[in-house]
């Protein structure tokens, strides 16, 4: 799948019957239920570097170097800290997800393509359960999902560790042969791919703004580990059911 091109919706037609086996339908939180261009993670990433400079008397510049160094490294910038100061989780993310969430407004389209789709929906992130809750209520989405698998229910191994995905299979009872996957940043991609999931990369419309890393935004390369990219999350699902027949 080429990435980085301009384009805002696929050809989901195309894409139909390779999703027909799918009957677990998982998705990532942050920049992925919610457009990739909302304000609501930059607040979260605010937070974060606030609470680093809260804890180590850092300037701004110093602390967000090291909150990025420490994301990077470790896939989020609370393993870091847990790994080399002892920082406790439940403290950190408490202060970095107690944000302002009105900016958010429902999703009705979003809502209805979700429930259309056959069989089980599931969120899986890198965030608190709390986070997640208070999201998706804010998105209209709380009646959704059957269950969220999140930070703490991976033992605080963030993804794209292969044994965050195997703890969510084996809690959830997921065949990954059987499951799609949902999220806006590649490298989450990888893990599910391999063990047999749809993978689908949502992405920001060109010239809007993105809330990713550098180093998380694919260039124009082939990755063989993303079947499908879209802007239009709601678009490309409500899309599948029509052409599904569902």
């Amino acid at each position: 799948m080429q990435v980085g091109d301009p384009f805002s919706h696929v050809d989901t037609f195309a894409h139909v019957d390779s999703f027909a086996h799918v009957d677990t339908w998982v998705f990532d939180l942050d920049n992925t239920l919610y457009p990739p261009d909302c304000d609501l993670w930059p607040k979260i990433d605010q937070r974060i570097t606030q609470f680093m400079i809260a804890l180590f008397g850092l300037d701004g510049m110093s602390a967000r170097a090291l909150q990025k160094y420490y994301y990077q490294q470790y896939g989020t910038t609370l393993r870091g800290l847990m790994d080399d100061h002892g920082v406790g989780a439940a403290e950190f993310l408490a202060y970095v997800h107690d944000i302002d969430r009105s900016s958010l407004v429902p999703n009705l389209p979003l809502a209805a393509a979700i429930a259309a789709l056959p069989g089980r929906k599931l969120i899986l992130t890198n965030g608190s359960r709390d986070h997640a809750l208070l999201t998706a209520e804010a998105l209209g989405l709380g009646a959704s999902f059957e269950e969220i698998f999140d930070i703490m229910d991976a033992e605080l191994i963030p993804k794209p560790e292969l044994r965050t995905y195997q703890r969510f299979f084996d809690k959830h009872g997921v065949d990954p042969q059987t499951a799609a996957m949902f999220e806006d940043i590649e490298r989450n991609l990888v893990v599910p791919h391999q063990r047999g999931m749809k993978t689908v990369l949502i992405v920001p419309e060109a010239g809007r703004p993105d809330h990713r890393e550098p180093f998380e935004i694919p260039g124009t390369l082939t990755l063989p580990h993303i079947d499908v990219v879209t802007t239009d999350l709601g678009g490309f699902l409500a899309d599948l059911t029509a052409a599904r027949g569902v």
